[in-house]
């Protein structure tokens, strides 16, 4: 027997080197280097490049011709999908694929002993290895997590379905209008609207500054045409209701505990509904996936239980969290983009229940429920900015941007009035104060009456109040944004304290 090959008898077997590096992880090598290494390799390349991620889901739009046609079409759609599991088993494959080909050429413990350490790193950065406990959520950039987005006409089961849905929807539509050219252009908007809908698409929008939200054109959208997934505080209460009021289903939405979405702000991200904190735990991240919330591995930087707001930002790819209680009354502020949190600027004053909403596309805050003050503040790359006070001494409140670059703020407590309800429709205005309408249901009842929350659609706001349950839609005009009606068009089925708004098809999730 040679000294080479009794050399060779001698070496650490590859799993007694992995159980021995594992206990020394201080002389891992980084899993990015690794990565940054294996970016380049045939193996990844051949199996990244060939990808198809796609995750199915019940994605369903409505036209009132087609709407049984388009929910069968819909729901016999291919169900297939590619977990983060396999992913992981794949990558696991090309770890141990890297090992053989680096330890083949080794002559001695020492090469033998770097190769080991290098699969070890590899195997911690595959999704759901250690660096990615939840799989490509906290690794999106690893080579096997694809951007669905990417070539989504191609590889994008959601994209396909809800691109090819719309297109029968129009097809019906055109083949169905009289020789009238009203009609057309109607079915073109409506297809225009379910395109907004789909995954992947992106609305023409313009940047201001590093942190700022982006104004999108919004296009004329019938409210039978508008559906809204209402979460509230107790999540078996969700349901759907549509923006002229015709109906209201329930929904049923998974999540850990009942209690899950409880004060909890929300906002989106690049299209996703996240909700940030709340009672349940103040530093909790969860997103909206079909049907599931789903709580995300990255947490708030603070605890924020209750009284904080959150505001899509930078063209939608970041959320900004800011204010709030926990054991002290919060100023500060942070940014979300979809895998980490960062600090960013403190405002000058508390604005505990004070609210987030876009004041010529600037972040702004108005009023504190703890401190009961009636001051103005709005955010721009260099920090906080003070704005006129607000005629009142406010809160509990709904902030709205409005394309006109102007900010609505509605409802809330006036506590210049003993707390009395606020039921008034203010818009900040050329840095002034104009109260331009009044919501309805105005009794001298408990003064959450005119706490709730809104959301805003084509050119109108979906206002859910608290304590008179009622649901109240303002419509304004196409081209100035002016406030012209107000409706009632239904009302809660619970008195349900600021419920999680979020924008959808119709029978979603139910």
């Amino acid at each position: 027997m040679t000294e080479q090959v009794k050399h060779h008898l001698n070496f650490p077997t590859f799993h007694e080197l992995k159980s021995s590096i594992k206990s020394k992880s201080k002389e891992l090598i980084p899993g990015h280097q690794i990565f940054q290494e294996y970016s380049h390799s045939q193996v990844f390349n051949k199996i990244a490049n060939n990808r198809y991620r796609r995750r199915s889901t019940k994605v369903l739009s409505k036209h009132y011709r087609v709407r049984n046609i388009f929910e069968e079409i819909l729901l016999q759609s291919e169900d297939w999908q590619t977990s983060d599991q396999e992913i992981n088993n794949e990558c696991l494959a090309v770890c141990d694929a890297e090992y053989f080909d680096c330890s083949k050429n080794c002559e001695n413990s020492d090469c033998l002993r770097k190769c080991a350490e290098e699969v070890i790193a590899c195997e911690n950065s595959c999704p759901c290895g250690a660096d990615c406990p939840t799989g490509c959520v906290d690794c999106p950039k690893h080579p096997l997590c694809a951007d669905e987005c990417e070539d989504a006409q191609l590889n994008n089961n959601d994209y396909q379905i809800c691109l090819n849905a719309a297109i029968y929807e129009l097809d019906f539509c055109l083949k169905t209008c009289p020789p009238e050219i009203e009609c057309h252009n109607s079915c073109y908007e409506n297809y225009t609207q379910m395109l907004f809908l789909c995954p992947c698409i992106e609305q023409e929008t313009t940047t201001t500054t590093q942190i700022s939200t982006t104004t999108t054109e919004i296009s004329p959208i019938e409210p039978s045409d508008v559906f809204i997934l209402v979460i509230p505080s107790s999540v078996d209460k969700s349901y759907l209701q549509s923006g002229d009021g015709s109906s209201q289903i329930s929904a049923t939405i998974n999540a850990p505990d009942n209690n899950y979405a409880y004060y909890a702000a929300y906002a989106l991200v690049n299209g996703k509904l996240h909700i940030f904190g709340g009672y349940y735990d103040g530093t909790k991240i969860a997103r909206l996936d079909d049907c599931t919330l789903n709580e995300l591995t990255v947490r708030l930087n603070e605890e924020r239980w209750y009284g904080h707001a959150a505001l899509s930002i930078e063209n939608g790819k970041k959320v900004l969290i800011c204010f709030g209680h926990f054991n002290d009354i919060r100023k500060t502020c942070e940014i979300f983009d979809g895998s980490t949190t960062v600090s960013t600027f403190a405002s000058d004053s508390t604005h505990d229940s004070g609210g987030l909403g876009l004041y010529k596309n600037q972040p702004t805050s108005i009023g504190c429920d703890f401190e009961r003050h009636q001051k103005a503040e709005m955010l721009s790359a260099t920090g906080w900015t003070a704005l006129p006070d607000h005629p009142k001494r406010i809160s509990v409140h709904s902030l709205v941007g409005l394309e006109n670059q102007s900010m609505l703020l509605i409802g809330g407590i006036d506590w210049g009035n003993g707390g009395g309800l606020q039921s008034g429709i203010w818009q900040l205005k050329d840095e002034n104060w104009n109260k331009i309408g009044e919501l309805l249901q105005v009794f001298d009842y408990f003064y959450l009456l005119h706490s709730g929350s809104a959301i805003y659609i084509g050119r109108s706001i979906y206002y859910f109040g608290y304590y008179s349950k009622a649901i109240q839609r303002l419509d304004f005009n196409q081209e100035t944004e002016d406030l012209q009606t107000i409706e009632e068009i239904g009302n809660q089925p619970g008195s349900f304290y600021f419920p999680v708004l979020f924008q959808t098809v119709p029978y979603y999730c139910v």
